[in-house]
């Protein structure tokens, strides 16, 4: 029974010298991931605010300022994995178990595709901040691009598109150079005046202050008759880099081409 008591001690004693022993480089790791997180932040700050005077795109420069906060941080993780010893731990059982390593290849597959894919985004640039745009069945306004992900709003919903999804499928940019296409139709009734309405919808489009046609042809005609019902599609161009509210502008020019058109006794279906 002594013998046994003996040998417990010397375990828990060992135990204890162990934790005594690895304390100290606890402590420093952690202090480790603490600065370096610190770090990462304050030059991710300064890199995004630097990038953004010099560069034309903010979304570009925020990317660029985005995956240098994340380099430093994964570096400061691997300095810590090096103080307490556990590199080794890993490189051993990925070296004594394969399957290990194909289990954590195919759970980090998606990660590592959508990184790839924001990088790609970043630089070969479909869309940029304030874009309209359409995938994977949602259409809304670009406000961020993530290493994972890209940020849309839409109806007052913030939809978070995986950058993998945006390479593979179909992207529409409603965008043109600045420039936002609008679109919409009027019923008119089967024998109406079509090239008064249309003149009438013209000096609309010619009133509003929001709307241009500068190097775009903004257009009113008849495209279909559908049960005597004339439909008159009105299409025009607003800038992008306006403050107006676009749904609010759209709903505008349409109140005044219904109201326009009802005033001049053209009767609507």
């Amino acid at each position: 029974m002594e013998n046994f008591l003996q040998d417990v001690f010397k375990h828990v004693e060992t135990y204890y010298y162990s934790i005594v022993d690895l304390t100290p480089k606890f402590i420093l790791a952690v202090a480790v991931i603490l600065v370096s997180w610190f770090i990462a932040t304050r030059v991710g700050i300064f890199a995004g605010n630097r990038l953004k005077v010099r560069m034309h795109d903010r979304l570009l420069a925020t990317f660029i300022a985005r995956l240098i906060k994340s380099v430093l941080i994964i570096i400061g993780v691997l300095i810590m994995f090096k103080i307490i010893g556990l590199d080794g731990i890993a490189q051993s059982m990925l070296a004594g178990a394969g399957i290990s390593a194909f289990v954590i290849g195919f759970a980090l597959k998606d990660i590592g595709e959508n990184f790839l894919a924001g990088i790609l985004l970043a630089f070969k640039r479909p869309f940029s901040i304030g874009d309209i745009i359409e995938s994977n069945g949602v259409k809304g306004e670009v406000i961020n691009l993530n290493l994972r992900d890209t940020e849309v709003k839409s109806d007052s919903k913030i939809i978070y598109i995986p950058n993998a999804l945006l390479i593979k499928n179909t992207l529409i940019n409603y965008n043109s150079a600045g420039f936002l296409l609008q679109t919409f139709t009027v019923g008119l009734e089967f024998g109406s005046d079509y090239n008064r309405a249309i003149e009438l919808v013209k000096e609309v489009m010619e009133r509003n202050d929001d709307v241009t046609d500068k190097e775009h042809n903004d257009s009113a005609i008849i495209t279909d008759v559908t049960a005597g019902v004339a439909q008159l599609n009105i299409r025009y161009w607003v800038q992008t880099g306006t403050t107006t509210n676009k749904a609010e502008n759209r709903s505008k020019i349409i109140s005044e081409v219904l109201n326009t058109l009802k005033e001049n006794e053209f009767v609507l279906k």
